[in-house]
């Protein structure tokens, strides 16, 4: 288990529980603090309550009115320097259909892949605190 990151706290938005669940440990392993949400609306009611959130890794594909990559959109515009994972299992957005500066991690999530991304979310992280 890696050493906590000061100021690390990821969100992860999952419709899928178990999914999720594997999603947080990975997280959780790797040294960050989380907070789950099951919908993008249960999401931005978080984001509103907690202004710690440094992070948010979601999934394209969820019920409800907005989907992954709309959340993207939306919390680029209201919270800008929020670090931002879009994940799916179906599809890979164009890179113009997606916010700037977001990073996708296809799933099933390889091991290999998941550290390559949670290298990075850890450096902006570190470089955001300096």
């Amino acid at each position: 288990m890696s050493e906590p990151i000061p100021a690390a706290l990821i969100l992860v938005v999952e419709d899928e529980c178990l999914v999720r669940m594997d999603i947080v440990t990975s997280l959780e392993d790797a040294g960050f603090s989380t907070l789950e949400a099951g919908t993008s609306a249960e999401a931005l009611d978080v984001l509103e309550r907690r202004s710690d959130i440094r992070a948010i890794f979601t999934d394209i594909e969820m019920p409800g009115t907005m989907d992954g990559v709309a959340l993207c959109h939306f919390v680029r515009r209201r919270w800008p320097p929020t670090i931002l994972v879009i994940s799916s299992g179906r599809s890979r957005p164009s890179q113009s259909d997606m916010p700037q500066d977001v990073m996708f991690i296809g799933k099933p999530h390889q091991p290999n892949q998941l550290e390559t991304v949670l290298r990075g979310v850890r450096g902006q992280m570190r470089d955001a605190i300096q």
